[in-house]
């Protein structure tokens, strides 16, 4: 089984290597690497969720042509449902949906984050976690990662739900039980974006609850697809670059 999996706002795909290595055997992992990080830094960000997804969606057609799942944390698991649903409308049926730290689609998004002075972006990043504490104190650092997170935000925060139909695979939601920007019931609005099963699993911690309960998630994703039809093997995430 293929699964393709969507970083976070800021995210690059290296984040995911150690989701990947757990993984393994079960699932070829395919990480997308967004424009304007680490060897797409000198490309353009695109600020626009939908945007993003179409270019994302044809650059997938020829690898979705085998069994595959998504899997999206954060701003991620909004652009994993929309390339799905491009997949799908495409004769390109996803066998799962994985959804992590985020509200559903039809669920309205919060402040314009985007609009803050740097110093508010990065209070936010601090307060969300998942970013390394001596990158956000280093000046040199932040000139380089704060256009792709500002980029990130705008896409996010501008996006809005076009009424795509529901997906016909089962959708399961992890959410962390304090996590600032989402909650159970802006979670569970997830299973109005399937017709097959939902299910939701909640663990202790922020937005970022998957780094430390990286094993329960990894096992979750595993027995799931496990059912599915074996795929390729790899062990660690292949960029791939729309």
């Amino acid at each position: 089984m293929r699964l393709f999996v969507f970083p976070h706002a800021g995210g690059n795909a290296a984040f995911f290597h150690p989701f990947s290595a757990r993984l393994a055997p079960r699932a070829e992992v395919l990480v997308v690497q967004y424009p304007g990080r680490q060897e797409r830094f000198h490309e353009p960000c695109v600020e626009d969720l939908h945007e993003l997804a179409d270019a994302v969606a044809a650059e997938l057609t020829e690898w979705a042509e085998e069994p595959y799942a998504l899997f999206g944390h954060s701003m991620g698991a909004t652009l994993a449902f929309e390339v799905g649903s491009r997949l799908h409308a495409a004769g390109a049926r996803p066998r799962a949906l994985f959804v992590s730290g985020r509200r559903a689609p039809s669920v309205p998004a919060p402040g314009p984050v985007r609009r803050a002075s740097d110093e508010e972006l990065i209070a936010d990043m601090k307060l969300l976690g998942g970013t390394d504490p001596r990158m956000l104190d280093s000046p040199e650092l932040l000139a380089v990662i704060l256009p792709a997170v500002r980029g990130d935000y705008l896409a996010t925060e501008t996006y809005r739900y076009r009424g795509a139909p529901p997906l016909d695979c089962p959708v399961t939601a992890f959410i962390g039980d304090e996590d600032p920007r989402v909650d159970a019931p802006m979670a569970r609005a997830w299973a109005t974006h399937t017709t097959d099963e939902f299910a939701l699993h909640t663990f202790e911690g922020g937005h970022f609850f998957l780094v430390p309960h990286i094993d329960a998630v990894a096992r979750n994703v595993t027995e799931s697809i496990s059912g599915s039809i074996s795929g390729s093997i790899s062990s660690a995430p292949e960029p791939l670059n729309p």
